[in-house]
């Protein structure tokens, strides 16, 4: 029988954020560290490998090592890659294991994915990069408002009476934006509108697979009180969102790494 390793490191290599977290045979968090994954994703993924050799105190070299997202081939110190959507489904369910739907939200692209009791996809469905279910979206929506990116979410919770914001493509609706500025609209109304359509093409990506509560939002995006409130409001559901929602595919990844010497 392989023994067990002591160790096991993921690393969510996203198309804007990298995401590294290093766990013990118990599954307890020793380490962890995002950064942006910026012109080259081998270097952010060196960048977080040191950080948690750093943080932890300890030589990291032969520790198994998963890489996932978007440019996890990017990741040549990995023992192996696995999808996302695995790593997700994973880490979501370490977490909370009574979780059927995920929602993941990231920067180039979304997914909806059903989650079995074993911890694993059952069903997903993505989004095209261009949609509004994105990331990108966003700080997009909050560049034409001339508002960082942090304040878009919270004024958006003061509108009583959202704007139209009916494209479901980044280039047309930041055309509608526009457009909506130049008529007078309130910065409110046009945020809450921005965030409403995004929920809603979420959602609608959500009905494609079913959506079973409990329902969890992971994701950068997990952590804007708008998009959380116009969501919830669409799928007619609370959402469960983890302390760390940008983490849960890292978690996942290590969690396969540890269990890869079973």
């Amino acid at each position: 029988m392989v023994k067990k390793p002591n160790l096991g490191i993921g690393i969510d290599v996203g198309s804007t954020t990298t995401k590294a977290i290093l766990l013990n045979a118990d599954q307890k968090i020793l380490a962890r560290f995002l950064l942006a994954t910026g012109a080259s994703a081998q270097k952010s993924v060196r960048r977080c490998l040191k950080e948690l050799s750093d943080a932890s105190q300890l030589d990291l070299s032969k520790v198994p090592t998963i890489s996932t997202g978007y440019g996890r081939r990017q990741a040549v110190n990995a023992t192996q890659s696995i999808t996302e959507i695995t790593c997700h489904s994973v880490g979501v369910h370490s977490l909370n294991p009574a979780i059927q739907t995920l929602i993941d939200v990231g920067g180039q692209d979304s997914k909806v994915i059903r989650i079995g009791e074993n911890g694993r996809p059952m069903d997903f469905e993505l989004n095209d990069k261009c949609s509004a279910g994105t990331g990108r979206f966003l700080e997009v929506m909050a560049q034409v408002l001339e508002l960082p990116i942090s304040e878009l979410g919270p004024l958006s919770l003061k509108s009583k009476n959202p704007s139209v914001i009916s494209s479901t493509c980044t280039v047309f609706a930041e055309s509608e934006v526009i457009g909506r500025i130049g008529a007078g609209d309130n910065p409110a109304n046009i945020a809450a509108g921005v965030h409403k359509a995004m929920a809603a093409k979420i959602a609608t990506l959500s009905q494609r697979v079913g959506v079973k509560p409990p329902v969890s939002v992971t994701g950068g995006v997990a952590l804007n009180p708008g998009f959380r409130h116009y969501l919830g409001h669409e799928l007619h559901s609370d959402l469960w969102i983890p302390k760390a929602p940008q983490y849960t595919g890292a978690l996942g990844a290590a969690i396969l790494a540890l269990q890869k010497g079973k």
